[in-house]
């Protein structure tokens, strides 16, 4: 009993130590904010006052940091202040978060389109994302969204959306195409929780309405000319998040999958599954060059219907194909470019850009071995330029002009804001 008490009495004293030698910090500062809220930044960052100092932890931190939209650069210092206590001062430099959008195109049956939109992306300082858009095609679309990533903790938040979009459409069959006057009025709630700083959780409910008009083109008669269906949508997302920021540069590993699941109630669409996991890889070449590659791969239920889930894009995913020029039920897509800053004054940025897009689909009620059918291979390559300011976030506006290499002579530009992926 007496041995067993000395061994308990040892082990305390060198517990205690230990912890006394231990770094420990005793203040937290944080500096640079000037529109966000202290309190938010404090409730975010996982290093507490009191606790061991941990580089491992505060270097976790700056990494998060650097994915808020509010941050464009963040670092930390230590201090020693007696003994084995340590102050710690985080020092943020903000984004300008209050960004308009305008984008303009031709639609498919040649008119004039534009869509103009805003977003405060850290609405009140505290890290919240509320805006719209309006779109006019030859028609009237607008969307409303609002998204709090940490609005219940330092994990959990919430995203609600709300929107009424109508464009004219083509929709494809064996022996042609028809263009239709297509509507989707949508109601979407999404919980997100933070795993980690590397691993997030999506999960979201979709409530909406979709319309089908005939406007010209091929008729089938199994294919109606107009068409109303009420939808329930299931989401699920799962973000793994390695990425190192440092203003327009990127380097590391992300993995984005998707799940959805769609139900509805007619006789002309089932009920179907639709998946795709987007893997991205940066590489820091140089001190201007970066590295940019992202791998999709989808597959859907594989029904034989022109209202087919993954659609060959300009915007989406080959830059210079065209808008909206097939469908599918599966999808391969591998997009690769290498990004050179040539000019670099103070937060003004030009980037050039040369890369190469490739992606193979799957027809509907195809077969998996419709991915290496040389047809439906499709290889675009071709040079961009980007303007870009640091201090603004997704403040990037881009102009690539892609080309076909194999099946065909299809070529374009192609604008928008933010990179391509």
């Amino acid at each position: 009993m007496k041995k067993t008490t000395i061994l308990f009495g040892l082990f305390i004293f060198f517990s205690s130590l230990i912890t006394a030698q231990e770094n420990k910090i005793i203040d937290i500062k944080i500096k640079g904010l000037k529109k966000t809220k202290i309190s938010v930044i404090e409730a975010f960052l996982l290093i507490k006052k009191d606790a061991v100092l941990d580089s491992t932890i505060l270097s976790n931190d700056i990494q998060r940091l650097k994915r808020l939209p509010l941050v464009s650069n963040a670092y930390f210092q230590v201090h020693k202040e007696n003994n084995n206590n340590f102050s710690v001062v985080f020092i943020v430099e903000e984004n300008h978060t209050i960004i308009p959008s305008v984008n303009f195109w031709t639609t498919t049956s040649k008119e004039f389109a534009y869509k103009i939109g805003l977003v405060e992306h850290n609405l009140f300082g505290r890290n919240m994302s509320f805006g719209g858009f309006y779109q006019n095609n030859g028609y009237h679309s607008y969307g409303i969204n609002f998204r709090a990533p940490y609005l219940f903790s330092n994990r959990l938040g919430l995203a609600v959306n709300h929107t009424n979009w109508i464009s004219e459409e083509p929709l494809y069959f064996d022996n042609g195409s028809a263009n239709y006057k297509y509507q989707n009025t949508s109601f979407e709630t999404m919980l997100m929780y933070e795993l980690n700083y590397k691993n997030r959780l999506e999960l979201g409910l979709n409530f909406f309405k979709e319309k089908y008009n005939y406007k010209n083109g091929l008729t089938s008669t199994t294919i109606p000319l107009e068409l109303s269906i009420n939808k329930f949508l299931l989401k699920f997302v799962y973000l793994y998040d390695n990425l190192n920021y440092f203003y327009q540069y990127v380097e590391g590993f992300k993995n984005e999958l998707y799940v959805q699941m769609v139900t509805s109630k007619n006789e002309f669409q089932d009920d179907f599954f639709v998946t795709w996991n987007d893997l991205f890889y940066y590489k820091r070449i140089g001190e201007k060059g970066n590295w940019a590659n992202r791998l999709r791969v989808g597959l859907s239920t594989n029904n034989k219907s022109p209202f087919a889930p993954f659609a060959l894009d300009n915007n989406v995913n080959l830059r210079g194909v065209g808008i909206l020029v097939d469908r599918g039920t599966g999808s391969i897509v591998y997009n690769t470019e290498y990004r050179h800053t040539i000019i670099e004054k103070g937060s003004f940025v030009i980037q050039s850009n040369v890369f190469t897009d490739a992606g193979t689909w799957r027809t509907p009620g195809g077969k998996l071995s419709d991915f290496t059918d040389a047809k439906n291979i499709k290889i675009f390559s071709g040079v961009g330029v980007r303007f870009i300011h640091k201090k603004i976030f997704k403040a990037i506006f881009r102009i690539d002009y892609g080309f076909q290499l194999t099946n065909g002579k299809a070529k374009g530009l192609v604008f928008g804001i933010g990179q391509y992926f």
